[in-house]
């Protein structure tokens, strides 16, 4: 083994992280300690202006800015005794990430120090915008942005080794007034959402709920990998995923890690996160082994989409940093590993009033459950008028990957309902009266067991939309991808569809009647989205485009459909972006695309030139010294299978070669470009085969080099060896 991989391995064998010791803090004093929520506004606000801000965050009323600055000094107070020295307004611009400028709370007067924060900085800000995405709106001379608190979302304290930050979570706007971030449009939807769903609320006689918002409880997947290997795998630093890499003898086939004992090192590692993610109040409820060697997934319990959001983006941020403590390394790549599982984001979404109820909640009896239909009715005609939208929502190079095999939904956007559901439906579009199932009990016969409550509806893993009992479950999110962007679109889709269904039923003359057949009228019209069976099977590509189901494959054909005209006019009339905001995302998709490949390309060029190629003819040498002996030793033996083993070795590295060659020819030509659109074009259709091709030969080659020249840690290595 070679020199650096035997370091990797011992080092992982001696392994002794340095923690801290667990504090003995009880989970109902723990959870939240770290968020300037109710708990913290409750005991600090006077009563006055407590109401206010709650009433601002329950009700999106307009804050006085008299009641800012009491909130900003009790804030500031609070987060002094929780250690924090500076302050930040925590955003997520057009990157996919966080972004954040910390400020501290010193004022200085002679020699004496003063701690200060008003209300005005708490919530305005005023960050450089010319350095984030803009996708055009703005260019680089003209930097002027500001971030905007959101008092909807908590502000929170991150722990540092010597201090804390106070973060205020915000949106983010240019001098004009135009979105530059995620959080800004994700608001502007939530209330298209309510807009919409309040009035169709109105029309079916609910005069209790005021608010609607949607919700969403999201689950992670990831990896976890040795730093040790990590930091020597050129490829996984650069771009987060193994540009080459030979299958290891065992992947996944014997599917014995999913739901798998945990190891210990890995439950340490979900421990400390939880317990970090518990203090800044993210509702942390779930933890298992994936499927993939190496692949875990966390999960939440439902919230309002934009703290989810937020908490989402905490997630992988705590994640990444509480693995480095552990000698790890969080992979959050779509396909780190070829020939295993990606990971994807499951995107679990619904809508709730201020009353507490779920909207898409069947009931016992959904068949009788008039707001129920109205509410799934308009969920199945969004998804199938603006599949499109929903796809371009999760594209991405990463996503390109997994999308369509054998471990995530394909690229064709359709609806799982279920069989209950799919009768009542089917039975009101054929005019019969829709019938419920009973609930039914398993008995497993074993006297011991009690009955087993059976579901009225099995579920369905291969499909991308999927209702599971009382909420829609988007499965095609990327495991790197924020959950604004799909969350926006299904706010403003869902938003369009009940606005349209409340229309038609008005102008039926209003009642049960009207209801029942504006309800049917568009079942009938958009029920070709629905699929209940396999969607990994070769025959639904073929049904679902006898159905006139838009199958974008891959990101860059997507995206050629953002910014239609009936996109903008969508958006637009929602309020959600103009027509620059809509087409200032599309450029910065593009771009982004065409980024990630250009990365990649280098990586896998710079090391199938420097790594692999020298040790493969070290192996060649070795080889033809092995049979040039072989041959002074006695003439008279048949070395001909040795010397068709040098054959191979000398054969693939000129494959290499080629591939390098090209490659790089390719990546010169293609790396750069002022239209967007032929740039990412370029990439997909040019330098990405010249990758792959790259790719077979040093896989190849892998399997032919001597173990102790190879210089990169192996699947079989990162993949099983913690």
């Amino acid at each position: 083994m070679s020199s650096n991989r035997r370091q990797c391995l011992a080092s992982i064998v001696d392994h002794r992280p340095d923690l801290p010791e667990h504090q003995n803090v009880s989970l109902t004093d723990l959870y939240g300690s770290r968020v300037f929520g109710d708990r913290a506004m409750r005991k600090r606000l006077p009563a006055s202006c407590y109401e206010a801000l709650s009433d601002s965050v329950e009700t999106g009323a307009e804050l006085d800015p008299r009641v800012a600055d009491l909130v900003a000094n009790a804030m500031k107070e609070w987060a002094v005794e929780q250690g924090a020295t500076h302050y930040t307004h925590w955003f997520q611009p057009m990157t996919g990430l966080t972004a954040e400028k910390h400020d501290s709370f010193l004022s200085f007067s002679g020699d004496r120090l003063l701690l200060e924060f008003s209300g005005k900085e708490l919530i305005k800000g005023e960050p450089d915008a010319s350095s984030f995405p803009s996708g055009g709106i703005r260019q680089t001379f003209e930097a002027r942005g500001y971030t905007n608190w959101d008092p909807t979302s908590p502000a929170f304290v991150r722990e540092g080794t010597y201090g804390a930050t106070l973060c205020i979570p915000t949106a983010f706007c240019s001098w004009t007034g135009e979105a530059l971030d995620q959080k800004t449009p994700l608001l502007r939807s939530n209330e298209a959402l309510e807009n919409a769903a309040i009035r169709v609320l109105r029309i079916l006689g609910d005069d209790r709920a005021e608010h609607v918002w949607p919700t969403l409880g999201s689950e992670q997947e990831y990896f976890l990998v040795d730093r040790n290997f990590f930091v020597n795998r050129p490829d996984l630093v650069a771009t987060g995923r193994t540009l080459v890499g030979a299958r290891p003898p065992k992947g996944q086939e014997l599917d014995d890690h999913y739901f798998g004992t945990i190891s210990p090192r890995i439950l340490d590692f979900m421990e400390d996160s939880e317990h970090e993610l518990w203090k800044l109040g993210v509702p942390i409820k779930t933890r298992h082994n994936e499927v993939a060697p190496s692949q875990f997934e966390v999960a939440h319990i439902f919230e309002r989409a934009t703290v989810a959001t937020d908490h989402n983006m905490l997630t992988m941020d705590v994640m990444r940093k509480v693995a480095t403590r552990h000698g790890l390394v969080c992979l959050l790549h779509e396909k780190p590993f070829a020939g295993v599982n990606g990971s994807g984001k499951h995107n679990n979404w619904s809508m709730a009033t201020d009353a507490g109820e779920n909207l898409l909640e069947p009931g016992d009896t959904p068949a009788e459950n008039g707001r129920f239909l109205v509410f799934l009715t308009a969920v199945i005609r969004a998804v199938d008028l603006h599949a499109d939208l929903l796809r371009i929502s999760i594209a991405s190079a990463g996503n390109d990957h997994r999308l369509g095999a054998n471990e995530a939904p394909p690229a064709i956007i359709s609806i799982y309902v279920g069989e209950e559901l799919d009768g009542v439906c089917r039975a009101m579009m054929g005019g019969a009266a829709p019938q419920s199932h009973a609930k039914e009990k398993m008995q497993l016969g074993v006297t011991s067991l009690p009955p087993l409550p059976r579901d009225t509806t099995d579920r369905n893993r291969t499909s991308p939309f999927a209702f599971t009992g009382n909420k829609f479950e988007f499965r095609a999110v990327g495991s790197s991808q924020s959950v604004a962007t799909p969350n926006i679109v299904l706010n403003t889709i869902v938003a369009e569809s009940l606005n349209y269904l409340a229309t038609e039923i008005e102008n039926g003359g209003g009642g049960e009647e009207a209801m029942q057949t504006v309800i049917t009228k568009s079942l009938k019209e958009h029920y070709r989205v629905v699929f209940n069976g396999n969607n990994y099977a070769d025959e639904w590509y073929e049904e679902a485009e006898s159905r006139g189901l838009p199958n974008y494959r891959e990101t860059v054909t997507a995206l050629g459909h953002f910014a239609t005209d009936t996109n903008v006019k969508l958006f637009e009339d929602a309020g959600v972006y103009s027509r620059r905001e809509l087409e200032a995302r599309a450029n910065i998709a593009y771009e982004n695309y065409a980024t990630a490949i250009a990365i990649e390309a280098q990586s896998c060029l710079s090391l199938a030139t420097t790594s692999i190629l020298p040790v493969a003819m070290r192996q060649q040498e070795r080889t033809a010294r092995s049979v040039s002996a072989a041959h002074a030793a006695d003439g008279s033996l048949n070395l001909g299978p040795q010397e068709e083993c040098l054959t191979r070795i000398a054969t693939t590295i000129n494959d290499l070669i080629k591939a390098t060659d090209e490659l790089a020819t390719v990546t010169a030509e293609n790396g750069h470009g002022d239209d967007l659109v032929a740039h990412a074009e370029a990439m997909r259709d040019k330098v990405l085969p010249a990758m792959e091709k790259t790719r077979v030969a040093c896989d190849a080659l892998e399997t032919m080099v001597d173990d102790d020249l190879w210089p990169l840690p192996k699947y079989r290595e990162m993949l099983f060896i913690h």
